[in-house]
């Protein structure tokens, strides 16, 4: 057996603390289904499956015992829900079935039921609706259909649902990571990807290489998220936090709150990293759905205390030339125009507001605008050259100064079909786009104060044609003519590949 650990299995050292025989055939099964199980372990019909409490079991949580937190020879109790190491005497899982005459357990890495004290293996095919909601699959046909159908699922406590329109639980702060999760979700390849797990699964890693966990935490995610399945109607992202919190080294948390911007381009970016991705467009699957690039000119400016025969002087030489770059993005920051400082008739601030294309000749190449940095200041103009698949807008709603963060509270005005982005291309890129009209299908929004305020997303659901509104475990009906006044912060539009017109 290797002993190469790749952050999800024990390592040699820690099966050697196994407590008991029957454990240890467990991993060896797990790890080579050929391997011979121990003699005179049967097989048999259980008469406690009925004491089986569908109710409590909830395995988005860490795979862990509840007494001695340890990952190794993790079970759960069926009627009770928690979490026991080993199934062997003297292990807490068996202590606990005397204890308490609980005796119908799972095991969470081998998806095996026991039944405790007796310690045999039950096989019965009602069982597998607990193992499907522990680890949910999807075939290629059922994939195929997700955007197609508007099929209701009924959870174990009656509550119906739509499959990928659930609740995401708020754990403390985490709200601004919930609703990049829950966009994210509803990027069709992205989440066709991650539903299926050998996808992903056999990518080669180099050895003590722990990326892995990341991905497999978010594909357990899409999973759960869109599980026709499921016990009840809301998912946890508790695992796929822990993941991002270690993976980032602290710097996203579930206790305080951050900026989905950051959180979604440093997820994006982590996600291609560790499928292995490079600097090519079709490297990864997230560049493959969100991959653009620019042409960026950009000129230094004289500085303001020269007389204009310097200021010519400067111009003349190299620093002062304009230079182009071709730069790629996985997003497009859009910059919102100052608000009005006077107030109305009641003493009322003015909301202004601000159609969406009009931020967005910020990338048609022609509009020139000047960036400051803390030594020089340049003037720069973008032009895009590729057009992705999938294109993220972010709206720059909140801008720093020394004293304190403040928001920008300007409605855009979006329409939620048939976005032509096209209008923004030079006559020689849009010859080079066949394809150039999107749609919304997701939509993130802030509320209140800077860094004291709350999160919410809009989604499309596909199969209904019907918008969403999510908030943490609150989910509700809207109508599109809603998201358009609210104050959009990240949009995610989709590209239509037939004729706008159809």
């Amino acid at each position: 057996m290797s002993s190469e650990n790749n952050g999800t299995e024990p390592s040699l050292e820690k099966k050697r603390k196994i407590e008991s025989v029957e454990d240890a055939d467990d991993y060896a099964a797990y790890q080579d289904p050929r391997a011979t199980r121990k003699a005179g372990a049967g097989n048999r019909l259980c008469p406690y499956l009925d004491t089986i409490n569908r109710h409590v079991l909830d395995f988005d949580f860490e795979k862990l015992c509840s007494v001695s937190l340890s990952r190794i020879n993790a079970y759960a109790c069926l009627i009770c829900g928690k979490y026991f190491q080993g199934r062997g005497q003297n292990t807490y899982a068996y202590t606990h079935s005397v204890a308490e005459s609980h005796h119908v357990f799972l095991n969470l890495l081998t998806l095996k039921f026991y039944c405790l004290p007796d310690n045999y293996e039950i096989i019965d095919s009602s069982l597998d609706d607990i193992k499907y909601v522990l680890n949910p699959t999807f075939d290629s046909e059922l994939i195929k259909n997700l955007d197609v159908s508007s099929k209701l699922s009924r959870a174990i406590d009656g509550t119906m649902y739509l499959p990928g329109i659930v609740g995401l639980n708020n754990i403390k702060e985490n709200d601004y990571c919930n609703v990049i999760l829950q966009a994210l979700s509803h990027v069709s390849p992205l989440r066709d990807y991650f539903l299926e797990e050998k996808n992903y699964s056999s990518i080669k890693r180099p050895p003590g290489d722990s990326s892995y966990l990341l991905v497999q935490r978010f594909g357990e995610l899409m999973r759960k998220l869109w599980n026709p399945r499921n016990f009840k109607a809301h998912v946890s992202p508790h695992e796929m936090l822990q993941a991002v919190v270690l993976w980032s080294r602290k710097k996203y948390q579930i206790t305080e709150q951050g900026d989905p911007v950051e959180f979604l381009s440093w997820l994006l970016n982590a996600l291609h990293m560790a499928l292995n991705g490079t600097k090519k467009s079709t490297s990864s699957i997230i560049y493959r759905s969100f991959h653009g690039s620019m042409r960026i000119y950009s000129r230094k400016i004289p500085p303001v205390e020269l007389d204009d025969r310097q200021k010519a002087e400067l111009l003349r030489t190299f620093e002062y030339q304009e230079t182009v770059s071709e730069s790629p993005f996985l997003y497009l920051t859009c910059d919102l125009p100052p608000p009005p400082l006077f107030q109305d008739e009641f003493r009322e601030n003015i909301i202004p507001q601000v159609n969406l294309y009009s931020l967005l000749t910020k990338f048609n190449g022609q509009s020139e605008k000047e960036y400051k940095t803390y030594k020089e200041n340049f003037m720069k103009k973008f032009e895009i050259t590729k057009l992705p698949p999938y294109l993220i807008l972010y709206i720059k709603r909140f801008t720093k100064n020394t004293f304190f963060v403040e928001k920008n509270p300007t409605i855009v005005n979006f329409p939620v079909k048939n976005v032509d982005f096209g209008d923004i291309l030079t006559p020689e890129m849009k010859a080079k786009h066949k394809h150039t009209t999107y749609d919304l299908v997701a939509n993130i929004v802030h509320d209140g104060e800077p860094k004291k305020g709350t999160y919410r997303v809009h989604v499309l659901q596909k199969g209904t044609g019907k918008w969403y509104e999510m908030q943490d475990l609150h989910v509700t009906e809207v109508l599109p003519q809603m998201i358009t006044l609210t104050e959009a912060y990240i949009q995610i539009y989709e590209l239509r590949k037939e004729d706008s017109k159809a």
